[in-house]
């Protein structure tokens, strides 16, 4: 368990975070921060006052093409495209904050190894070891076709190749060693090529033959996050990240979240990274006032939309499948893997599927804190005494008033219990979020 919590804030550089429509709410500010740097810039101070370890970018690349297999309701309600590129956001947000940490999802179907360390480390030696990764395989129909693949590849073997891939990532991290750099210039000498190694590899998925292209961090390389829940992506979370991302319906997963880390973790005869869980606080003055606001959110969901992104993410056609009908009686395997994931949260009933899209389509299945701040702030702390995971990833709904209200009325509560910093303990994102 960590010594404090540590809070992430889960961000999407599209017309909606992760609430379908939410561009359409009153008073929010995405449409304008779609080409409007300066707004993600004003986020990002925000959330370093806030004393946040982070500022996280998933990603969406392609479009989501299931349902009804097309793209069109995506495009239609603005469900994630366009999806701008996360990372040419990192060097600007770099700039204006000085240790709030930046990372970014990039995946290793559409980029190649050398490709990644590049971009990211520059950015990490610019920042002073400021920036993470979240290390995707690539799942979506959408990006393969984009990238001008026929195919997707099947899941195992995306996470063979993505060991790979990593292998490759941690030899070019480690090419230039102590003391390479010597900068002399009365010699003339900059660097000591017996202390920078010459990367040879060859696999099955990729080659490489180079020397490092990026001077190495403050924190040696970006901070690496991960969010694999099958068996083969929890054990490539465990292998690789510092950091996991998990998703779960309510306290009884996230527990059980937990316990399935730990029993993976000693199999393989390493230590469990650290947990961030995703949650999404709805807040009020009142709890009355609170859970208006979360029906606001639900009713201005549009159906269509919500089943374009579970189809999406889920690899699954939902058009035609009888929205009332309990999902374990769905012929899916998707559908049994999702009735089993959200079953418990409505005790013994499952959901059906339009229940099951709205959950989706509202923060794709993260839980509501709602309440007051002092009721949040009870939450999340209850949630991190009683998992003992790290902290949390949280999904904002409207944007930027949730996340200054967070900031504003939820965070000094947190620092009062002294659950949460009031400063911050490093200069690194490694350091910040107890990793060094």
């Amino acid at each position: 368990m960590s010594k404090q919590i540590h809070l992430v804030s889960f961000q999407i550089h599209s017309p909606i975070n992760h609430t379908v429509l939410s561009w359409a709410a009153p008073g929010d500010n995405r449409l304008d921060a779609l080409g409007d740097l300066r707004k993600w810039q004003d986020l990002a101070r925000t959330l370093e006052r806030g004393k946040f370890d982070g500022l996280f970018f998933a990603d969406t690349p392609g479009v989501f093409d299931r349902y009804r297999d097309s793209h069109e309701d995506a495009v239609k309600y603005g469900v994630c495209w366009p999806s701008h590129d996360p990372v040419v956001l990192l060097s600007a947000l770099a700039a204006s904050t000085e240790n709030l940490g930046l990372a970014a999802t990039m995946s290793t179907t559409a980029y190649k190894p050398w490709s990644i360390v590049r971009q990211l480390s520059t950015i990490d030696y610019l920042s002073g070891g400021r920036v993470g990764w979240n290390i995707v395989t690539g799942h979506l129909r959408g990006e393969h076709r984009a990238l001008g693949y026929s195919e997707v590849m099947e899941h195992d073997r995306r996470y063979d190749a993505a060991d790979e891939f990593m292998e490759i990532c941690y030899r070019l991290w480690g090419s230039i060693g102590e003391g390479a750099i010597i900068a002399d210039r009365e010699s003339g000498v900059f660097a000591d090529p017996d202390k920078v190694a010459f990367v040879d590899y060859h696999g099955e998925f990729f080659n490489c033959e180079t020397v490092g292209p990026v001077l190495p961090s403050a924190q040696r390389r970006p901070v690496l996050f991960q969010a694999g829940t099958s068996g083969r992506g929890l054990r490539f979370g465990i292998e690789h990240g510092d950091v996991v991302f998990s998703i779960q319906p309510n306290l009884p997963g996230m527990k059980r979240y937990m316990g399935q880390l730990q029993d993976a973790a000693a199999s393989l005869g390493r230590k469990a990274p650290g947990v961030l869980f995703g949650v999404q606080p709805i807040l009020g003055g009142t709890e009355e006032e609170a859970r208006r606001n979360l029906d606001d959110l639900v009713d201005r969901l549009p159906l269509d939309g919500c089943l374009a992104r579970l189809s999406g993410t889920m690899g699954v056609d939902f058009a035609g499948i009888d929205l009332d009908k309990p999902m374990q009686e769905q012929a899916t395997n998707a559908s049994q893997g999702l009735m089993k994931a959200f079953t418990s949260v409505l005790g013994d009933r499952p959901f059906t599927l339009r229940e099951v899209a709205i959950k989706w389509g509202l923060a794709v299945g993260m839980p509501q804190l709602v309440g007051t701040p002092e009721q949040v702030a009870d939450q999340l702390e209850s949630i991190w005494r009683e998992t003992g995971c790290h902290g949390y990833n949280m999904t904002p709904n409207v944007m930027p008033s949730s996340i200054e209200a967070f900031v504003d009325e939820v965070v000094p509560i947190l620092q009062k219990r002294g659950v949460f910093r009031t400063e911050y303990e490093g200069r690194t994102f490694a350091e910040n979020l107890e990793l060094a």
